[in-house]
């Protein structure tokens, strides 16, 4: 069955969702969930996410050149849903989503206390990309809740991310497999 073209990457489903936190100029918080995102590169650590151009996030990291990925839990679905709405640029969405706003220790712009992962990300570069602009930052500080670690290594399970499927339809992870 053919599905129309301008829906193929629905079918690239699930994909994490993260909430994507930026500071603009004037010291106002800024979160909006992304699932169009990706790392890049090892060495360098390069994270990317493609954003449509009239994203206030997209707006404040061109300002003040750093923004932090914040990776959600299925217990968050309903303040990233908030974190979606569309505010005006004055409007803080993480104040909006009753979500705790949190100094980084390296970049301006804050973290999400409830996030179980923060990658602070100063801007590497910027790319046009059809309807998006593709976003690159270096990570430069990353810190994960102990609670989603089993002894060093990352448990999916535990974190229980939140992982888009469309609209507004989001999964959970299911089994771990192995080949």
């Amino acid at each position: 069955m053919k599905i129309k073209l301008a829906k193929w990457y629905s079918v690239l489903a699930p994909r994490p969702t993260v909430l994507i936190s930026t500071i603009n100029k004037d010291g106002i918080s800024n979160a909006a969930p992304f699932s169009f995102v990706m790392p890049v590169s090892v060495d360098p650590p390069l994270i990317a996410f493609a954003s449509v151009r009239t994203r206030h996030t997209l707006k404040n990291i061109r300002e003040v050149g750093d923004f932090v990925v914040n990776i959600p839990s299925t217990d968050l679905i309903k303040q990233t849903w908030v974190c979606a709405e569309s505010f005006p640029e004055n409007v803080s969405e993480i104040e909006k989503a009753n979500l705790t706003e949190v100094a980084s220790s390296k970049i301006k712009s804050p973290h999400i206390k409830e996030c179980f992962a923060k990658f602070e990300c100063k801007l590497e570069a910027e790319y046009e990309a059809g309807d998006h602009v593709i976003v690159v930052g270096r990570v430069v500080n990353v810190e994960v809740d102990n609670k989603v670690l089993s002894g060093d290594k990352f448990n999916p399970k535990k974190a229980n991310p939140l992982m888009h499927v469309g609209s507004e339809n989001f999964a959970k992870i299911g089994n771990i497999i192995k080949p």
